[in-house]
Parts: C-alpha cells; sequence; structure tokens
C-alpha cells in the first residue's frame, strides 16, 4: 500500500498544533489572572494574594515552558512538508509571524524573567509591572497567531498570481472577515482554561483542606469569571457561527451533517454521517432548532454538502462529532457556572462536596473543548489550506514521500511525548507541593541567592559559631 504524503502531512501538522494548543491557551487566561493576583497584593498587602501569585508563577513557569518546546517545531514544517505553501504565502506569512516574535515573544521572555526571578529584588511594583507586561505578551502573540490562521479561513486583501500572494492590502488581510469572531473566540477560551483550572485546583486543595483562606479566594474569584464568560462565549460562538456561515457555507453544512440546502433543518442530536452516500444514519434531531440557531430564524435556510463536488466536501464524520462536543462542554461549563451561583448564594460554596469534585473534573474540559473547535475549525476547512484559492494537494512538498512523512510523524510522537510526562510530572509535582507559607518562601529564595562576599546567606548563629571556630 502506497503511504499518502498529504495525509500523513497533514496527521503530523495536525498533532504538533493540538499538543502546543493547550498550552497557549492555558496560560493566556493564566497570565492574566496573574497581572491580578500581584495586582491585588500590591494594593492590599494579603499574603494570601501573595501565596496564590507565587504558586501559579510556577505553574506558568512550567506551561510556559512546555508551549515554547512544543511550538518551536510547526514553523519548521511549512519548509519540509508544505513547502509549496511557504513560498506561495511569504508575502504575507512572513511578516506576520516576524511581528508576533518581535512584538509578543520578546516581551513575554524579557519580562518572564522578572516575574520568575525578580521577587525581592525589585519592587512590588516593578513584579507587578512585569507581570502585567507577560500578559499583554500574551495577548500580542494570541492576536498575530489568530490573524494568520483566519486569513487561511477568510482570505482577504491579497492577489493570487503566478503561484504567489501579494498583498494589496495590510488592514484588510490582517482585519479579515473572519479575524475578530475568532480572536474574541480564543481569548474568552483562554480565560475560560485558567478559570477552570484555578477553580479545579482550588476544589482540590479545599477538600484536602490546605491553606483555605487562599484558596477560597482563589475559588471565589475563578468562579465570577466563569459566571461571566461562559455565557459570553455562547454569545460570541453564536456571532462566530454567523459569520460561518456567510464566509464558508460548506464548513456549516459539515457541522450541522446537512447535505441538501433546505428550511425549517432540525439539529442533530446523533447521526452517523456517510459521505459515501451522501445522508445521514440514525438521525435524532430536534425540527428547526439548526435553522433558529445558524440564521435566527424559524425556516431559515441552511446550506447542503451536496452543492459542493465530492472532493471538495470536508470530513463530515470529524467535524459533525468535534463540533456537538465543544458546544456541549460549553453548556456544561454554564452549568457548572450558574450551580456556584447558587451554592454561593445557600453558603455551601465551599462546603459541597460533589460541587468541589465536580470542579476537579472540570478542569480538563477547556482542554477538550478548545481541541474540539481546532478540529472543526481545521477540518471544515479542507481540502483548502487557503480556503478557496490553495487546496492542500498544491501546498505540500513536491519532493515528500510517504516514508518521509511517516518517518517524521512518529518520530514527533515520541518527542513530544517525552516532553508531555516531563511537563506534566514536574507539574504535578508543583501541585502536590501546594502554596508555601510566605516565611518557608522566604528562607527558599535566600538560599537560592549567590554566594558572594556581599551576600552570604548565613544567620547570625552560624556566623556566631564560625567566628567562635576560626
Amino acid at each position: 500500500m502506497e503511504l499518502d504524503p498529504i495525509l500523513l502531512s497533514r496527521l503530523q501538522f495536525a498533532f504538533v498544533v493540538s499538543f502546543h494548543a493547550i498550552f497557549p491557551v492555558f496560560t493566556i487566561g493564566l497570565a492574566s489572572y496573574l497581572a491580578l493576583l500581584y495586582g491585588l497584593f500590591v494594593k492590599t498587602g494579603n499574603p494570601a494574594w501573595e501565596r496564590l501569585a507565587e504558586f501559579w508563577t510556577k505553574v506558568f513557569a512550567v506551561v510556559f515552558g512546555m508551549g515554547v518546546v512544543s511550538g518551536i517545531v510547526m514553523s519548521f514544517q511549512f519548509g519540509t512538508n508544505w513547502s509549496n505553501f511557504a513560498q506561495a504565502t511569504s508575502n504575507f506569512l512572513g511578516p506576520m509571524l516576524s511581528y508576533e516574535v518581535i512584538t509578543a515573544f520578546f516581551l513575554e521572555a524579557g519580562f518572564l524573567g522578572v516575574l520568575l526571578f525578580g521577587r525581592h529584588r525589585v519592587s512590588p511594583k516593578v513584579h507587578l509591572f512585569a507581570a502585567i507586561m507577560v500578559a499583554i505578551g500574551t495577548l500580542i502573540s494570541a492576536f498575530w497567531i489568530l490573524a494568520t490562521n483566519s486569513w487561511m479561513q477568510t482570505p482577504a486583501g491579497v492577489e493570487y498570481r503566478d503561484g504567489v500572494f501579494h498583498v494589496t492590502s495590510w488592514l484588510e488581510a490582517i482585519f479579515n472577515p473572519s479575524f475578530p469572531y475568532r480572536l474574541a473566540h480564543m481569548v474568552i477560551a483562554s480565560f475560560l482554561t485558567g478559570g477552570f483550572v484555578v477553580a479545579g485546583v482550588s476544589a482540590w486543595y479545599l477538600l484536602r483542606g490546605h491553606d483555605v483562606e487562599a484558596n477560597r479566594k482563589a475559588l471565589s474569584m475563578s468562579l465570577w469569571l466563569l459566571l461571566i464568560a461562559a455565557p459570553v462565549q455562547a454569545v460570541v460562538g453564536d456571532m462566530h457561527g454567523l459569520n460561518t456561515l456567510e464566509h464558508q457555507p460548506t464548513k456549516v453544512a459539515a457541522m450541522e451533517a446537512n447535505w441538501e440546502r433546505e428550511s425549517g433543518v432540525p439539529l442533530l442530536l446523533f447521526a452517523l454521517p456517510d459521505k459515501s452516500t451522501q445522508s445521514n444514519d440514525f438521525e435524532i434531531g430536534i425540527p428547526h432548532l439548526a435553522s433558529l440557531i445558524l440564521t435566527h430564524e424559524w425556516n431559515g435556510e441552511v446550506p447542503g454538502l451536496r452543492e459542493a463536488p465530492a472532493d471538495e466536501q470536508p470530513p463530515v464524520w470529524i467535524t459533525f462529532f468535534s463540533f456537538r462536543v465543544m458546544v456541549g462542554l460549553g453548556l456544561l461549563m454554564i452549568a457548572f457556572a450558574v450551580a456556584g451561583l447558587l451554592l454561593r448564594r445557600g453558603g455551601r460554596l465551599y462546603t459541597s462536596r460533589p460541587f468541589l469534585q465536580g470542579l476537579r473534573l472540570m478542569s480538563v474540559a477547556p482542554f477538550i473543548a478548545v481541541l474540539a473547535g481546532w478540529f472543526v475549525t481545521e477540518t471544515g476547512r479542507a481540502p483548502w489550506l487557503v480556503y478557496g484559492m490553495m487546496t492542500q494537494a498544491e501546498a505540500v512538498t513536491p519532493s515528500l514521500t510517504g516514508g518521509m512523512a511517516l518517518f517524521t510523524l512518529i518520530g514527533y510522537v515520541a518527542v513530544y511525548a517525552v516532553v508531555f510526562y516531563a511537563g506534566v510530572y514536574y507539574l504535578t509535582r508543583v501541585i502536590r507541593q501546594g502554596m508555601t507559607e510566605e516565611g518557608e518562601v522566604e528562607d527558599v529564595e535566600r538560599a537560592m541567592r549567590p554566594l558572594s562576599a556581599s551576600h552570604v546567606p548565613y544567620d547570625d548563629d552560624f556566623r556566631d559559631g564560625y567566628t567562635t571556630r576560626s
């Protein structure tokens, strides 16, 4: 059997992007949370805020490192597996990735050093400033990356001549039709991810009775965030859906497994799409609801997959089910946020063991939802790499063989398995260790200071004993 280099290259890039995506989506939300914690500490002087900030800074450092390691190889794949794409889009893609590095990565990396190692070495206000700069850097990074990906989904501001994309308007290319919705959707998803992770870890600590004061504060803050962000995400998702219906109707048809353009389309809760027969098996749906959600009209018209040639139809099965996983988890997030409000009013927010245990389990839900959303976004675009302008077959490296693609795919899986294991191992150790009391933190930092004549980490007893022995 001949190995397909296009399919294997798609699997390779999908694996790398999926592995990498779970880290930035967490660090973006967590960076803003850290800035808030350090701000509260500077304003109030309450050591509980400082303990929370120091603990989550350790978590941020591990996750940020895993994100850098897992993401640095993605750009190399443009040259190894997708050289035609890299050459064709170089006028746009090259500057965009450079802007991300110059405006975001340097900002994050520079101030991250101050954030991680500057405690008690700079003033609290300078330390807070570093945390704010790191948070802004993560958001700027999201801006450029999502602008680039959105352009691939809804290309604008370019002309495609002689196999090369020429930028005619940078404003139109960057602020392409889907970009505002994708940026808002992803940033809110990052806040939801950070919020549920903080809530889940805080709930676990409360169940163990660890630093109750600080973790009550963390749980309360995160649940207020989730109560706002989860419903807002549903509204933004609806707006994003309307935009996708306008610019990528085939993707919407695949999301709903709708084969014929019809009015009053039901919302399918379950079905088994069959691309070979261009139909579904075992449909279970709610009449008219898909039309109402997608068009805001009871008998709104929804496009069908058969309007596109068979070779231009996306893989329906994975798009259909990934969309339902994403939406289902989103509704579950709203339910937990509302449940937290009800328990808060009943005075049982910090003592309801079923709710706290549920929050522990929900800490992984945003990651699954983000991955499901990316699957919808990327598989729903197939077979286009630049929607409507360049296919995946046209973009792949001409000299690439199936064997070469399989070899590198296996290599990536093996290396990333080691990275993931090491990262999870250290992250688990940090979480199990918990928050260090203020005095203990100072002792640890004093012990880590460099040994020098002007800065020797000994106390008076040690000094007196040393003098006596001398």
